[in-house]
């Protein structure tokens, strides 16, 4: 995922995309294995895009495909593919339509039927304005309704696998106490990984412990394994999370 622009830079605006689509790709048995975050510069974003997307399945970016000059997210992934920006007929209609008792379609909001040539569309319900995707490149916008939109319009789309489950159980302990339990239970249940997550809270130092696998089966044999090996340790258990 390449989440686009200066503003996010200069923590003038918090994304909030990265954890909708992450959460949307597991649902499509999908990882999401990699983000960046780039500034709004053309060659800077084609880079990016290319050293991504030749190592990745799929490519998604947010931001940067609004109606004004600096939205140049369509035209650094042209030119990352070396294809020119045209106007997507369909994008045009869709525009037109929507802004018709709008004040009409101008140059600007015209800026948001560009796509690189041979691309398709994402349909956006909220806005007129479309997603695109050009192969296993899918360019969303980057406020956070719209793109959750243009994930909806995906769903079911795109090839994937079993999505991954998991399970989650907490301790009020120090991690580094329990690292060696966590590591030892993960090797003996090859098919499962285990995430810890420290935390503190109340004054005091806690952890939880996410068991995740795409088989739910072998979560609970995973999970039954730790929850034992850590009461045997002397900690209190809380399952479903602290």
């Amino acid at each position: 995922m390449l989440v686009i622009g200066d503003e996010i830079l200069s923590g003038r605006t918090q994304d909030r995309n990265v954890a909708a689509l992450a959460k949307w790709l597991n649902v499509q048995g999908i990882r999401l294995s990699e983000v960046r975050i780039v500034a709004d510069d053309i060659e800077a974003i084609a880079e990016a895009a290319n050293a991504v997307r030749a190592k990745s399945d799929y490519l998604f970016t947010t931001g940067g495909i609004g109606p004004t000059h600096d939205d140049i997210t369509v035209d650094a992934i042209a030119h990352a593919l070396g294809v020119d920006v045209v106007i997507h007929p369909d994008a045009r209609a869709m525009l037109e339509g929507y802004y018709e008792s709008r004040g009409g379609l101008t140059e600007a909001r015209l800026r948001m039927a560009r796509v690189p040539d041979g691309a398709e569309l994402i349909v956006n319900k909220m806005s007129g304005a479309p997603g695109i995707r050009h192969g296993n490149i899918f360019i969303m916008a980057g406020i956070p309704g719209i793109a959750a939109q243009m994930m909806e319009s995906l769903t079911g789309e795109l090839e994937g696998g079993a999505p991954v489950l998991s399970e989650t159980i907490g301790c009020w302990t120090a991690e580094s106490e329990v690292a060696d339990i966590l590591g030892a239970v993960e090797a003996k249940h090859e098919a499962c990984q285990i995430g810890s997550y420290p935390f503190f809270r109340e004054g005091r130092v806690g952890a939880n412990f996410v068991v995740r696998s795409t088989a739910s089966d072998l979560i609970c044999k995973c999970l039954a394994e730790l929850i034992e090996t850590l009461e045997e340790a002397g900690m209190d258990v809380v399952k479903g999370g602290i």
